[in-house]
């Protein structure tokens, strides 16, 4: 296998660049343009451009023209224990659709996201051995993909943010059509323990936005607000500090949501409001006046929650008031004996 693993991070940011597609799957080849080709060319530049930065570790899932499965491109991602899994690809339709998407996990909103993640997922089909290591997975299936958004329920927010970024820079600096963040099922993005975003840099299909991306400048183009995209996220969790709350936004909030107390036994909800790479003292004067404040690491990252409470109304206004102190990101979790377990879980049970 063409791979390059992380030899420990050593304190360094690492970022698994994945090229969809390779060897004997050649993606789709809108207008004869090669889909594996463009998405490889692509990631060996950002890879390139971030390999600059001293901070930060790039490994790829291939740099070559070369086939890997999807389940040896997440666990090159689990291995070097990334930070961030970027997997680029290109689009395709039957008529004149064009912009770029960048995909988060998640259930299937629409026909249109489903029938993406299923052209993307049905590359399991080119592995011989695809019904011992799948467990089932039908990519034809809608009820297939419900259980893959499980185990990245914890790294939504962050996915959500880093593709934000990469959409914003398209449009802001590349002046190209976004078609939006969006959620789906795709395969590799379940089986990654990291936040993890798929991007489809456009339509081969369109031939005007074909043209494009297989072109040097069109390429370079879109690695470049990639890189940026990624170098904007890991700046956002390098400094995610900042002001004291604002008087008054608090009061408005807190009106909002007083409900009865629903308590749930043996369970305690936090709110979760930043993740980082850098270890920050549980300070209110770092977190914007909030207090309590917790910290867990992670997986190499280190996430802060804003109290502790086993009544969900209570949470909701912890929540509310990290809201209007500047964390409109944040979202409620749930814990179970020193572990998170999923809140859709918890709230479906019954409250004492």
């Amino acid at each position: 296998m063409n791979s390059t693993f992380a030899q420990g991070k050593s304190g360094k940011f690492v970022v698994v660049l994945d090229a969809g597609h390779g060897g004997h799957d050649p993606g789709n080849l809108g207008n004869g343009f090669r889909e594996k080709t463009i998405a490889l060319n692509i990631v060996l530049e950002v890879g390139k451009e971030l390999e600059k930065n001293k901070e930060i570790t790039v490994i790829y899932t291939r740099k070559t023209d070369v086939f890997l499965k999807l389940r040896e491109r997440a666990a090159i991602a689990n291995k070097a224990d990334a930070d961030l899994f970027v997997s680029v690809h290109c689009n395709a339709f039957s008529n004149s659709a064009y912009g770029t998407e960048t995909y988060v996990l998640g259930l299937h909103v629409n026909e249109q996201n489903f029938n993406v993640a299923k052209k993307e997922n049905e590359v399991i089909f080119l592995e011989d051995d695809y019904e011992k290591h799948y467990e089932g997975f039908d990519p034809n299936s809608p009820e297939s993909l419900i259980g893959l958004t499980l185990m990245q329920e914890e790294y939504l927010d962050q996915s959500i943010q880093l593709a934000s970024f990469v959409e914003n820079n398209f449009t802001g600096k590349l002046k190209r059509k976004s078609r939006g963040v969006k959620q789906a099922g795709f395969w590799v993005l379940h089986n990654t323990y990291m936040p993890s975003v798929l991007i489809e840099t456009g339509f081969l299909t369109y031939k005007p936005e074909g043209q494009y991306l297989n072109s040097n400048k069109g390429q370079d183009e879109m690695a470049m607000a990639i890189k940026e995209a990624i170098l904007d996220y890991k700046n956002n969790l390098d400094q995610n500090v900042g002001d004291f709350f604002q008087p008054g936004k608090l009061d408005k909030a807190i009106d909002k949501i007083l409900e009865a107390p629903v308590v749930y036994e043996g369970i305690t909800f936090k709110v979760q409001i930043a993740a980082s790479s850098r270890k920050i003292m549980e300070k209110p004067y770092n977190f914007k006046g909030l207090d309590p404040i917790s910290r867990e690491e992670v997986d190499a990252l280190f996430k802060y929650y804003y109290g502790a409470t086993s009544d969900y109304s209570a949470a909701k206004r912890l929540k509310a008031e990290a809201d209007a102190n500047g964390y409109e990101g944040c979202f409620i979790v749930a814990f179970k004996n020193g572990k998170q377990i999923p809140l859709d879980g918890v709230l479906k049970s019954s409250a004492n």
